[in-house]
């Protein structure tokens, strides 16, 4: 039987044979696409030549391209698991012919490698073509019969990039896995028995604007075929699960489980390990590839798979961190092929060990509040948009996770009420920001701003338009704020009047100049204007630091290093990247010295302009994600090829220029994203001054601070201390004795939950073996409970679920270790009674 590894080997040298050249897989991660989230087909890295505006220097081509599909139009997330060959992650094998070979080439190659290299079966395969696509049905009649070609309309056979662009008609290659061969009513009808495996795309259209069909000046082809099912299709198996791509991952989910995996579309275990085994495919690529789970968009798709796949394997009994040890299962079959996820192997295991660990602290939780939910409903079978939204906001249930426990309890969830408060969110949190720049009149005018600020510090310029204190020139050295850089500011001189530029905006091909006062002129009038020139040079060093500062987070914590966000002022930068744990010392030492070796080598700067295909093809040159890039662009480069990043913005010539380079803070702002702040040059001397003052004010307060802190703690040990002595005599006087178990129960005065929690460790110590405490207080408008028991009877009656079930009589929820656990509820009234006999009976029926 061939193995996947030889099946895609064998795809690949077929067509090299035919002259293609071996194209490697493009990231999953499209840094240079910001119209995708995901890489989702194999013609995403070719799309510039299908829309005319790239090339390459090739015309047929071969690759297998790591694809995900988990968002937006192509979105498989929910068949994933429950069927046999639906997936988040897969590969698509594929063959291209940019303006070369066409249908007769792209149907007898297929049928060859398909019946002649691979064996299948002739009657076992169909081919499905667009319904009026005479040409490609008269070249398949000449290796099948007529009723083995079907026509299909534009939903199945007709291809399209978008709304418009190119386009065209599809030949598809089903495979008729019936006992019997009797599939033919089932293609194209989404049948596990008969299935899709090779679609070949003949662009040869452009739809235009107004819905119109235009033929291109070339023809192009663009075939894909998963891999996944071809070598279910070659290993004689059902399921693409039952392969050597995914049981070695299952087998690792069943051993880890100690549940057997049966393959039954139906058994709850299997769809778990099935989903386990897809989903961390879709993780580690994604992570190898530079993404990072976070809380928006791409890095939020990636957590809510992440998520998914640990609520799948908390049903299977794996109630710890289990995903990160699929990894090493998963380099193991995949590395040879990609060697990306071997060289990230343990970024990766430590990433998902990390995300898991955080989201089960919240799992229970959210469970225990979902199960409180639904015991609300009152025979009704929707979870209200409310509900949902609190179990996203409090507890990080992505909708997704909530509607898949809610079809586990034969529930709906009111999706439109949780969308209308998702954005309600979202208008708050746009709202509550700051905008401190001025507002942009729109323009009626045509004219075009010269920005000649790379190579000039001045101009005499002609006004184009004007409008109180903003005026349009023909030609400005000044930069607009753009790219993370701040824009310039200086002056401007009209006959004797000097106006201070405050602020400069863009607006289409305009730059708008914004002064202190209105400007007294007319369109046509010369005026002769300067940037702020010191200001501009410590712009360009922190421009500057900030690029050699970016690689060199890449060579000390690793290649997954992607800028997040950036600011360049004249006094400091700030870069925001994705990174897992907090940088240490040591690290931050490594890049602050890799740093200022870069500017005491008294490296030249070099900026060039290029175009936008050559920049996408070079894996050597770093392109940011959402960023907007035109035909040309430039490229800024120090030391060779230690840092090429496309850039707009200004840059010393040399980096001697930065002076120094000292790093004054490092941060989390959100979950899996560090910020770090520096500073260069003149900006130091104020640093250290900050620094020396700091230093010795403080010390005059820590020597008081040190005095007062040592009286206090005296004081509070003392006042604990007797309070708890005092309790603990009389609480463990009146303890029930139920089962043989020593169980004291009580209200006490606490004043927060840290002395509540170190009250019932005492109380624990206290009682040393075959004992249970539960101990109550009110804060504010809620009860607090802590649950203790000791070590001897833990396993037997964890304090977890004991002190669960305690606050639910309260109306709420908690939980925690065997010896420990800690909950609330805000039903005051109930307290007495729960403490009088109502945690007895939970102890006595436990």
């Amino acid at each position: 039987m061939k193995t996947a590894n030889q099946i895609r080997n064998e795809f690949i040298e077929f067509f090299k044979s035919k002259n293609h050249t071996h194209v490697p897989s493009a990231p999953v991660v499209p840094h240079g696409d910001p119209t995708l989230l995901f890489t989702n087909a194999g013609m995403n890295q070719f799309k510039d030549v299908f829309l005319g505006t790239g090339t390459r220097d090739y015309t047929r081509a071969v690759d297998t391209q790591k694809c995900i599909r988990v968002s937006g139009k192509h979105n498989d997330l929910e068949e994933v698991g429950v069927d046999t060959y639906h997936h988040t992650f897969f590969e698509m094998l594929g063959n291209w012919s940019f303006g070369d070979f066409y249908k007769e080439e792209t149907i007898a190659w297929a049928w060859e490698l398909l019946t002649e290299v691979w064996g299948l079966e002739k009657d076992r395969l169909f081919a499905s073509v667009f319904r009026t696509d005479d040409e490609a049905f008269e070249i398949w009649k000449k290796y099948l019969p007529d009723d083995r070609i079907l026509r299909f309309d534009e939903k199945d056979n007709f291809w399209e990039m978008g709304e418009t662009g190119p386009c065209g008609p599809c030949s598809e290659i089903h495979y008729d896995g019936t006992p019997d061969k009797s599939g033919r009513e089932l293609v194209n009808a989404d049948h596990p028995d008969v299935i899709e495996v090779w679609n070949l795309v003949f662009i040869q259209s452009n739809r235009k604007p107004d819905g119109t069909i235009e033929d291109l000046p070339q023809k192009h082809v663009d075939t894909g075929m998963g891999l996944e099912r071809i070598v279910r299709v070659l290993q004689g198996k059902s399921s693409n699960y039952d392969t050597d791509i995914f049981m070695p991952l299952i087998n690792k989910i069943a051993k880890l489980s100690g549940k057997k995996y049966e393959g039954s579309l139906t058994d709850k275990d299997s769809i778990a390990m099935r989903v386990m085994a897809d989903h961390v495919r879709t993780v580690s690529f994604s992570i190898a590839d530079g993404a990072m789970p976070g809380n928006e968009g791409r890095a939020y798709v990636l957590r809510r798979v992440l998520r998914r796949a640990s609520r799948f394997a908390r049903n299977i009994g794996l109630t710890e961190p289990c995903l990160y040890k699929l990894v090493d299962v998963l380099v193991e079959n995949m590395s040879d092929t990609f060697p990306e996820i071997k060289q990230q192997k343990e970024i990766i295991k430590k990433i998902i060990k990390g995300e898991e660990q955080s989201f089960l602290k919240t799992l229970e939780n959210g469970l225990n509040k979902f199960e409180e939910i639904i015991s609300k409903l009152n025979n009704q079978t929707t979870i209200s948009g409310d509900d949902a939204f609190l179990l996203f906001d409090s507890f990080g249930f992505p909708l997704d996770l909530t509607q898949l426990i809610a079809r586990e309890n034969n529930l709906n969830v009111d999706e439109t009420r949780f969308e209308e408060l998702m954005k309600q969110q979202k208008k708050r949190s746009r709202s509550s920001r700051k905008v401190n720049s001025q507002n942009i009149e729109t323009l009626n005018i045509n004219e075009k701003t010269e920005f000649t600020g790379y190579t000039e510090n001045s101009n005499i310029a002609k006004i184009l338009y004007l409008n109180g204190n903003q005026v349009v020139l023909d030609k400005s050295p000044f930069y607009t704020e753009k790219g993370g850089q701040i824009c310039d500011t200086g002056h401007l001189k009209i006959n004797h009047d000097k106006y201070e530029i405050l602020d400069v905006k863009q607006n289409a091909d305009a730059i708008i100049h914004f002064a202190d006062r209105d400007i007294i002129a007319n369109v046509g009038d010369q005026v002769s204007l300067s940037i702020d020139y010191e200001k501009r040079k410590a712009i360009m060093r922190n421009h500057s630091a900030t690029h050699l500062m970016h690689e060199a987070l890449r060579r000390v914590l690793g290649d997954h290093i992607q800028q997040q966000g950036s600011l360049v002022t004249d006094q400091y930068l700030r870069f925001d990247f994705n990174h897992f744990e907090k940088v240490s010392p040591k690290q931050l030492q490594e890049i602050e010295d890799l740093v200022n070796q870069k500017i005491y080598h008294y490296i030249d700067v070099e900026t060039q302009e290029i175009g936008i295909e050559e920049a996408q093809n070079n894996s050597k040159i770093r392109m940011f994600f959402g960023d907007k890039y035109g035909s040309k662009v430039k490229a800024v480069t120090m030391d060779g090829e230690y840092s090429i990043e496309l850039c707009g913005g200004t840059h010393v010539s040399n980096t001697s220029e930065i002076g120094y380079f000292k790093i004054t803070s490092e941060s989390s702002i959100a979950s899996g994203i560090r910020r770090i702040e520096a500073i260069t040059g003149l900006e130091l001397r104020n640093h250290l001054s900050k620094l020396n003052e700091n230093i010795a004010s403080k010390e005059n307060e820590k020597i008081e601070l040190k005095d007062k802190i040592k009286q206090l703690e005296k004081e509070i040990s003392n006042l604990k201390t007797s309070q708890t002595s005092d309790s603990f005599d009389s609480l463990i006087e009146n303890a029930k004795q139920i089962n043989e178990i020593k169980v004291v129960v009580g209200q006490i005065e606490a004043e927060d939950m840290d002395q509540l929690r170190d009250i019932g460790e005492n109380l624990r110590n206290n009682l040393k073996t075959n004992g249970i405490g539960l101990l109550a207080t009110i804060s504010g408008e809620k009860v607090q409970l802590v649950c203790v028991v000791t070590d001897d009877i833990k396993s037997k009656y964890p304090a977890g679920k004991l002190v669960g079930l305690a606050a639910k009589i309260l109306g709420g929820g908690g939980g925690g270790k065997p010896h420990l656990a800690t909950a609330g509820g805000r039903d005051i009234p109930k307290i007495q009674s729960l403490i009088d006999n109502e945690f007895y009976s939970i102890v006595e029926n436990y």
